[in-house]
């Protein structure tokens, strides 16, 4: 009877042990937040790519007025996005919104008219060498690439002449549509890394 009786106790206070290690351990860290500002022309879909990445639905989504804040998660980070409007009647109050950035999102849409891609070039090229955002990582999404009008981004690239005007800046290009959301994830997880000072490279295109 003595014999069991031990057993018993050193089994329970085996499985006490294990279940107080287990309980001590405490949550994870948390992740890492970045406020970051997102831009672009009304219509390069912006809310659309930001709502699937938070797991909402993007439909029947209008034009942003004024600006929306959104945290999207992400397994090593959360981003802290503010998105702006793209309204030529917002446009000219983007910049009021750009401080505490530390990175920036800059959609645009692949599939518009030559009027519209210049207009999203010459909003680019500002944003780039704005004070406040200059020195900041830049991700650049050519979105809507399910469309059969878009350009790539290696038009968009050239067209946009970024390796002159980003050399030295840490910047990523890639494509984007709401109907790819592994590469729109993929996109995020580089521009991640920018944000947290790694050694990556700006994305080959």
């Amino acid at each position: 009877v003595s014999i069991t009786s031990c057993s018993d106790k050193f089994l329970y206070l085996k499985i006490s042990l294990c279940f107080r290690a287990l309980c001590c351990k405490g949550p994870p860290p948390p992740r890492p937040e970045y406020d970051v500002v997102c831009i672009g022309l009304t219509g390069a879909g912006k809310s659309s790519l930001l709502s699937r990445l938070c797991s909402e639905s993007s439909d029947d989504i209008g034009p942003t007025t004024g600006f929306n804040i959104k945290a999207v998660p992400f397994p090593n980070a959360i981003l802290n996005v503010k998105e702006l409007g793209g309204a030529d009647n917002i446009k000219k109050y983007w910049c009021r919104y750009y401080q505490g950035s530390q990175g920036v999102i800059f959609v645009l849409d692949s599939a518009s008219s030559n009027e519209d891609l210049e207009v999203a070039r010459n909003e680019l090229h500002s944003a780039l060498q704005h004070p406040q955002l200059c020195t900041l990582p830049f991700l650049i999404l050519a979105n809507h690439q399910d469309n059969r009008a878009a350009r790539t981004p290696n038009q968009i690239k050239k067209y946009f002449e970024l390796e002159p005007l980003a050399r030295g800046k840490r910047w990523i290009l890639e494509g984007s549509s709401t109907d790819n959301l592994v590469a729109v994830k993929e996109s995020f997880a580089q521009f991640i890394n920018l944000l947290e000072d790694k050694d990556t490279e700006p994305a080959r295109i």
